[in-house]
């Protein structure tokens, strides 16, 4: 083959590597970092780009959301009590902020393990360390609360990781401390019972006396009717004898003052009741009644 051919395919294999090496594409959920002889010169949007060949080069930085899990992470509550936490927080690399990413890590992973992971231990510690085993339990969304708020405030200064959530997955604590909740947990249930068991019995001794009281309301009221029905009685009857009395008295006292105005009335009464028989025998030396011998 002539020095020529050869030559000018060399040249066109050139060039073409030349036009190859001067334009890049930038994924919409990357950014690129513009490099060139390897420091950074800036960032570049999603889309296509150009660059210098052979000269710049353009290292892409993934933004999309990632999340990350720490297992096991040992800690002591308030009162001393040993647990093994799950945290797993959820971030990505601020779309704005890849070049300082990349100039400072290198990457997403190394930033994560450099900066957040310190951090999440760091403060998952100092927070549960604020709360008793029992109330860690009790108000674990409080606690994952205080725990994100914690490790977002911790990475402020540090804006090229956003912290998007974070989510307290798992509290394990050891099986004594457990076997000792069950075992309060079982006590004042029996506690609850017996409280229940004693109110009950008050509200069935306040209807038992609530039942008496109206029972004897009723006794006593039964009694009163029977009294004042009695007394009314007597007093009617009594009334009666009065009146029947005085009655008696006064046809008493009418009959006196006419035997006193009129002696003969007596006589009148006799010969009024008489029935007209004359007596078979007679006493001697005795006067036919009625008839006067005068």
């Amino acid at each position: 083959m002539p020095r020529g051919i050869i030559g000018a395919i060399v040249a066109v294999t050139i060039v073409a590597i030349i036009a190859a090496g001067s334009w890049y594409t930038v994924d919409q959920t990357e950014r690129g970092v513009k490099l060139r002889y390897g420091a950074v010169i800036g960032t570049a949007q999603p889309g296509l780009g150009f660059k210098v060949p052979l000269i710049d080069s353009v290292e892409k930085v993934s933004v999309k959301t990632f999340t990350y899990a720490w297992d096991k992470m040992n800690s002591y509550s308030y009162d001393q009590q040993p647990a093994d936490l799950k945290i797993s927080v959820t971030l990505r690399a601020s779309p704005d902020k890849v070049a300082d990413l990349y100039a400072k890590f290198g990457g997403l992973d190394t930033a994560v393990k450099q900066v957040v992971s310190p951090a999440v231990n760091q403060q998952v510690k100092i927070v549960f360390g604020r709360y008793t085993a029992v109330k860690a339990i009790q108000e674990r969304g409080a606690l994952n609360s205080a725990i994100k708020d914690a490790i977002t405030t911790s990475l402020k200064d540090d804006p090229m990781i956003m912290i998007e959530s974070v989510q307290l997955e798992n509290i394990e604590f050891s099986a004594n401390y457990l076997h000792s909740i069950e075992q309060r947990m079982l006590a004042e249930v029996e506690v609850q019972k017996l409280q229940q068991n004693a109110e009950r019995e008050k509200v069935q001794a306040q209807i038992t006396v609530t039942q008496a009281t109206a029972k004897a309301n009723a006794v006593r009221a039964e009694a009163q009717a029977s009294a004042d029905a009695l007394r009314l009685n007597g007093e009617a009857r009594a009334t009666n004898i009065r009146i029947t009395g005085e009655a008696e008295a006064a046809a008493i006292e009418a009959r006196a003052k006419a035997l006193g105005t009129n002696p003969n009335l007596v006589t009148l009464v006799q010969a009024e009741r008489w029935n007209g028989v004359l007596p078979t025998t007679m006493v001697p030396g005795s006067s036919v009644p009625f008839v006067s011998v005068k």
